[in-house]
């Protein structure tokens, strides 16, 4: 992400939250119904250890779920694009899982693995698998023909075809489902810490709206949505660092948009 574009992203959200300001007080409206943003950074400076504790176990709880998902997407992605008998078997089972709702999966989750970080975690990797698996099912299979043929010629294996040429360029491919699965692994957390959670912003999440603590809600949803962009950009570095070329293609394509 462009500095000028973070620098624009950030006046536009303090621009919203100064007319969030303005409207809740003109219109006078109680703070359990939607608590001025003032509100909300007076509820986090009271007690900022308590959603920093919460907000770590909500990170490691998504980061182990990213991290199982990316490697199960990618190494399952590569086989069904190098096997036609795993492709057979594969792609329609994962295409009916992903059309079932995560959330009625999830307590099955915790009678199959247990109850606890066990269960976060996978909820978190079945939300997040999909898109590594389709990006990386798409980038090996965007792949030219003529690259693979001159490999070939150059009396190169299907390992070397694969190591050398496919996997580089699908790299980008699998970058942009990376950094769609983060988001989603964060997501996949809270839908877990709301069934079988004891701690993370979930939890807090659910505590605060069974005290009506708006402002705690509020407050607990910033710091989710902070986690989840600072998650987006380290990916994004990341993407950066090992493949620059796809980074800036992707620069190039929504500068002319």
């Amino acid at each position: 992400m462009q500095p000028r574009t973070l620098a624009l992203g950030l006046v536009i959200m303090v621009g919203l939250a100064l007319v969030w300001e303005a409207v809740v007080r003109t219109l006078e409206i109680a703070p359990f119904l939607l608590p001025p943003p003032s509100a909300i950074v007076a509820e986090f400076a009271k007690r900022p250890e308590l959603y920093m504790n919460h907000a770590l176990s909500t990170l490691w709880g998504a980061s182990l779920g990213f991290l199982v998902a990316a490697a199960a997407g990618i190494v399952i992605g590569t086989m069904i694009v190098y096997s036609w008998v795993l492709r057979g078997l594969l792609y329609p089972v994962i295409l009916v899982l992903q059309t079932v709702p995560k959330v009625a999966l999830a307590p099955l989750f915790i009678i199959w693995v247990g109850y606890g970080l066990p269960s976060r975690v996978v909820v978190a990797a079945v939300i997040s698998f999909f898109p590594v698996v389709m990006s990386t099912i798409t980038g090996l299979s965007s792949v030219e023909r003529d690259l693979l043929d001159l490999v070939r010629m150059l009396k190169g294996d299907r390992i070397q075809q694969f190591v050398k040429v496919a996997f580089p360029h699908a790299m980008p491919f699998i970058f942009s489902g990376l950094k769609v699965a983060v988001t989603f692994a964060v997501i996949g957390e809270i839908v877990a810490e709301f069934i079988s959670g004891n701690t993370g912003l979930g939890y807090v999440i659910m505590v605060a709206n069974s005290e009506m603590n708006v402002a705690m809600s509020f407050a607990a949803l910033i710091v989710l949505s902070v986690m989840g962009l600072v998650l987006f950009g380290l990916m994004e570095l990341l993407e950066r660092v090992v493949v620059p070329w796809g980074a800036e293609e992707s620069e190039d394509i929504l500068s002319t948009t």
